[in-house]
């Protein structure tokens, strides 16, 4: 065990000394609470993180327009575009690779809902759906539709595994969440959470800030600490000895992703990808989102603050735009890349640095809420691993069927509870149109996901049929659930 002394030597070599400025005011349980929070920080790497962040923080945005370009023609897969055919032929692989088990879903879950204006994980948000669900319970029951698609096709019922990371502040409220929920019908050997890391905030001199007398300011390193965090936590080998080989990664907070969608398996497959990215059409070219391209020959996301506003306007002999592959945090992965990615490259992974405001205590021990950015905390992004092979495809999708991010309150009338919510219940009543069901002006039908994957067995319930008040497609075991419960609304 590592001692006091040892710790004060570290944090002495270190120039962190500051730190125990109050340990000798400790009661004998802050005392041992601290000591533990301090083994766990590794000072001499994260001050050269500090260092490596400020270099990257003062060299500015660079402008990479001269050396970049678009993803190859060759590399770049299109729903809108593939041949219907193609897209089966993709589907069939991917429910294929699903009864194998040899896929997994890799959930990122650290975020708490702060700018919702909530205090627990995001993953707990219901966006007042006529169901209630919120957005764990539908992610969890597209991965039980996805399983049951692939028995129907293949005759085999094989297991998709469901990893959460979550991070300190979200972890145990997550844990208990998904076991009063007894894990929305998955089998909880199935389930597997494990935390980020987290790293010190720091002034901007690259002194470590204290959040208390005995509490180090800490915040998660992003959701590229993900590479570290499968090391650490022997995810990885849990994937090699369950014989998973293919991840589908993607952020909790969107409302329509297609958890463990075989198409998109299918089709990184099919061109024998080691990593890939899900990808909308930009908006317009001024929607801040990041670009998938190359830059320098090597696959990566640009900020649109990297580029100048001519590039981002580039279009085609066609009229659409060059660079238009907007960035959705959704990505495929193979496990035998992401072992060569935690053993060789984590720490070449790019550092991006944050200005925030954050709570500290002073030189006198008082604590102080600033009114404007002190410090800064370091992250870490998952596309930063995108440069580190030469195996890597985008497939793009329809936004409206499957991108639609749940970041802000509904104060601001974008990415936000009442978006979200429209856009689900859009796409659902465009899946009952198309097989012949009409939904009145102002009335809501949602399709539950144990229904329904993408718009499928749908078209018995709803053929022929108006809908003319507020109604839940269910399952059958849903609805028998529901009957033995009393419960009418959604019998149809």
């Amino acid at each position: 065990m590592i001692s006091l002394d040892q710790i004060k030597e570290v944090v002495r070599e270190c120039q962190q000394e500051h730190i125990l400025k109050f340990y000798d005011e400790l009661k004998n349980d802050e005392r041992e609470s601290f000591l533990n929070q301090l083994k766990r920080i590794k000072f001499k790497e994260v001050n050269g993180l500090f260092k490596k962040a400020q270099k990257a923080y003062s060299e500015g945005v660079e402008k990479v327009d001269s050396r970049i370009q678009p993803i190859p023609v060759d590399q770049f897969g299109s729903e809108k575009n593939a041949d219907p055919e193609e897209v089966l032929t993709y589907k069939s692989l991917g429910l294929e690779a699903v009864s194998q088990g040899q896929v997994a879903v890799l959930l990122l879950a650290g975020g708490q809902g702060t700018r919702l204006g909530v205090t627990y994980p995001k993953g707990m948000y219901s966006v007042d759906l006529p169901s209630g669900k919120t957005l764990f319970q539908i992610q969890a029951e597209r991965i039980r539709r996805v399983m049951e698609l692939a028995h129907q096709e293949t005759g085999r019922k094989g297991s998709v595994v469901w990893y959460i990371m979550t991070s300190g502040p979200t972890n145990a409220t997550t844990k208990k969440f998904l076991e009063t929920n007894n894990y929305f019908g998955l089998n909880k050997e199935n389930v597997k959470l494990f935390q980020q890391g987290l790293l010190p905030c720091f002034d901007f001199e690259g002194k470590i800030l204290m959040e208390g007398k005995n509490v180090v300011a800490l915040a998660p390193d992003g959701n590229g600490g993900i590479y570290r965090a499968l090391m650490e936590n022997h995810i990885l080998d849990d994937m090699e000895k369950r014989g998973i080989k293919y991840i589908h990664a993607h952020s909790v907070d969107n409302i329509l992703v297609k958890v463990a969608d075989p198409v998109f398996l299918g089709y990184c497959v099919k061109k024998e990808a080691e990593c890939g990215a899900k990808v909308v059409s930009k908006n317009s070219p001024n929607e801040a989102v990041g670009v998938v391209c190359k830059v320098d020959g090597k696959y990566q996301v640009v900020e649109y603050s990297e580029i100048t506003e001519q590039t981002a306007n580039l279009r085609d002999s066609s009229g659409n735009l060059v660079f238009s592959a907007g960035n959705i945090c959704n990505h495929f992965f193979t496990t035998s890349f992401l072992q060569k990615v935690g053993k060789q490259y984590e720490s070449e992974l790019k550092l991006h640095v944050a200005k925030k405001k954050i709570p500290y205590v002073d030189g006198k021990g008082e604590k102080v809420k600033p009114s404007k950015p002190n410090g800064i905390k370091i992250e870490k992004f998952i596309f930063d691993v995108f440069q580190f092979t030469d195996k890597f495809v985008t497939w793009e999708v329809p936004r409206i069927s499957e991108f639609s991010a749940l970041k802000n309150a509904d104060a601001a009338g974008k990415d936000c509870p009442s978006t979200a919510r429209a856009d689900l219940l859009t796409l659902h009543k465009s899946y009952i149109e198309q097989v012949g069901g009409h939904i009145n002006e102002g009335v809501e039908v949602e399709i539950s996901p144990l229904l329904s994957y993408a718009g499928e067995n749908i078209e018995q319930k709803v053929k022929g049929k108006k809908f003319d008040s507020t109604t839940i497609l269910l399952s059958e075991e849903e609805a028998l659930r529901s009957y033995i419960n009393g419960i009418t609304i959604g019998k149809a």
